[in-house]
């Protein structure tokens, strides 16, 4: 393990930004991440994983640790479920990928959504009619105040729509180690009411659907709304979809009688942020060199050399004009330091 000087974090953010870490350490053992945590050399620290869900606006003045913690295993198996336990470091979507090509359930609907398997119980990641806590078991963390391995379980992170406790009362007291998910062996159930699934399928002549099919259709419609950060630098859904009252909802749809809605409950409703965004006239909407996506309002865009103030100053602009339209607040997803 090296320590390194002013290192720029362009590679290590899907949004392209470059910011210079003060320091930088990649590591690759629990004992290397002990060892860095527990050397008072640097007493700032800043921890980054696959960089997929946040948006950096300065320098870090900071030790920056890349945590590159890899490796999957198989714990146990019982009727219809496997335990698998995944390292932090490792890619989301590869480990999709894997899990399909054994014939393991659970993921298909997650398939192409960026960034690291660390930071999924984080966000409480979600697509297309399924979220993380559908799939998740349990968690290793490394407890910041004593350097000691904890398991979290799933009623212990208090998952919520793109959240959990991590996001809240344990926040920078845990950093995930790996990850535990009770995926189906035989027996998968299918998710393909969600989106446009059942037209994808069906466009794909695919009548009897297995989880590669509803897999291989998930990603042919993030490919086909979606930019692949490798090539255009941006974060996936920079917005939340907001909850509104029931309420709310009746006096909006007076002057929106089309208004795409979701039903959460008896007194809540689901609006999508992309529509929001779109009827505010920002889709595709492009300032100097960044904007909003041409196919996608949800995803804001570095075209190459933005700063991630002008992105930030763009996400304030939209969620002032989104409040002003609709009398809705729209919440950042992704986290901005």
């Amino acid at each position: 393990m090296q320590i390194l000087d002013n290192i720029s974090l362009k590679p290590y953010n899907t949004f392209g930004i470059d910011v210079k870490a003060k320091h930088f350490a990649s590591i690759q053992t629990i004992e290397e991440l002990k060892s860095l945590y527990s050397n008072n050399n640097y007493p700032k620290k800043f921890l980054i994983g696959g960089g997929s869900n946040m948006l950096l606006t300065q320098d870090i003045d900071a030790l920056v640790i890349h945590l590159n913690l890899q490796g999957i295993q198989i714990l146990k198996k019982e009727d219809n479920f496997v335990y698998i336990n995944v390292k932090a470091g490792q890619n989301w979507h590869d480990f999709v990928l894997w899990t399909l090509d054994n014939n393991y359930g659970g993921l298909e609907n997650m398939s192409l959504i960026p960034g690291n398997v660390g930071t999924a119980p984080i966000q409480n990641i979600g697509a297309y009619g399924v979220e993380l806590k559908d799939v998740f078991y349990s968690c290793e963390v490394l407890n910041l105040e004593n350097l000691k391995i904890e398991t979290l379980t799933n009623k212990a992170c208090n998952f919520g729509y793109r959240n959990s406790i991590f996001k809240n009362e344990a926040k920078g007291k845990y950093i995930i180690l790996s990850v535990t998910f009770k995926l189906t062996v035989n027996n998968h159930t299918l998710n393909t009411n969600y989106g446009a699934i059942t037209s994808q399928l069906e466009a794909m002549q695919v009548k009897d659907p297995t989880i590669k099919d509803v897999s291989n259709a998930v990603i042919a419609i993030r490919k086909s709304k979606l930019p692949d950060p490798k090539q255009i630098g941006n974060s996936g859904s920079f917005f939340k979809n907001p909850i509104i009252s029931i309420h709310q909802f009746k006096d909006l749809e007076k002057n929106f009688p089309n208004l795409p809605h979701y039903v959460i409950s008896d007194t809540e409703i689901k609006i999508p942020a992309g529509w929001l965004i779109e009827k505010a006239g920002f889709k595709g909407k492009t300032f100097d060199n960044y904007g909003v996506h041409k196919q996608q309002a949800l995803v804001l865009i570095n075209y190459g050399g933005a700063t991630g103030q002008q992105i930030l100053e763009l996400s304030k602009l939209i969620q002032k004009t989104i409040y002003r339209i609709f009398n809705i607040s729209i919440e950042a997803e992704v986290n901005i330091f």
